[in-house]
């Protein structure tokens, strides 16, 4: 464990040496969420309310999205992971008495963290600033939404760390972060909320894993029955059984990826 709080540490401050990054990116995703609500406003204005949404749930859940963007990552960067593997630095990696993907996802926290504090609360701040967003008024809902944020980047990580892995096989994985660049988002819930599709639809990617880096985070905020099972713990519930199933697969393709770099002579 000490290993691993060292890790998260050192990505942490890693992280926090971008700081003009993290200031762009802050602007960047408060003016397309001003943008994107203005859009959905006047959606509503047309159609008060859309399979349970009204105005103020979606642009909640803009602001929301534009937050969470940086901290689960689900339009890039990849993890530093990748290059590794492609220039073949993973092999020193691998000597590391500590498990490659706990390595990483102690890493990869650090740098969720450092999202959160620093580019995530000031652009929901901004959008709270602007509209007039629906806020939790019981304690116990902000400790499901902060939850259920953490547990959003460690599906993040599992689906991010399993990219990497492709890597093992495909040497360049450019083309994995193509698709799931252009089909990630949509499915999480980053650009439209997954409530705005066809029911049938939006059952269906509710219960993928990209719904839960965004999607139900802003459902347990919005404190929405739609999340599965229809009670608060639903949405956690799910993505605790999604993050746990992608950090077993992760661990069993790490095991096959070590045994193919070991047969090709690390």
């Amino acid at each position: 464990m000490r290993v691993h709080r060292a890790v998260f540490a050192r990505g942490l401050r890693r992280h926090s040496a971008y700081r003009v990054a993290t200031l762009s990116g802050l602007l960047t995703n408060s003016v397309f969420g001003v943008i994107n609500a203005m859009v959905l406003l006047a959606l509503f204005a047309a159609r008060p309310e859309i399979n349970g949404y009204d105005a103020r749930d979606a642009v909640t859940q803009v602001f929301v999205a534009q937050a969470l963007l940086a901290v689960v990552a689900v339009m890039g960067p990849p993890l530093d992971l990748e290059e590794r593997i492609r220039d073949g630095a993973v092999a020193t990696d691998l000597l590391r008495p500590v498990p490659l993907q706990s390595w990483w996802l102690a890493d990869d926290l650090g740098r969720a963290v450092y999202q959160l504090v620093f580019r995530a609360v000031p652009t929901f701040a901004v959008g709270a600033l602007v509209f007039d967003l629906r806020l939790p008024d019981d304690p116990l809902r902000w400790v499901a939404v902060l939850t259920s944020f953490a547990l959003a980047a460690v599906v993040a990580f599992g689906l991010r760390y399993l990219y990497a892995l492709a890597g093992f096989w495909l040497t360049d994985t450019r083309g994995v972060w193509a698709v799931a660049g252009l089909l990630g988002p949509v499915a999480a819930g980053a650009l439209l909320p997954l409530t705005l599709f066809p029911p049938a639809v939006a059952d269906v990617l509710r219960l993928l894993p990209w719904a839960s880096m965004v999607q139900v985070p802003a459902e347990v905020l919005l404190g929405k029955e739609s999340l599965p099972g229809g009670t608060a713990a639903g949405g956690p519930a799910l993505q605790v059984l999604w993050a746990a199933a992608l950090l077993a697969l992760g661990a069993l393709v790490t095991s096959r990826a070590t045994r193919r770099v070991v047969v090709q002579g690390g």
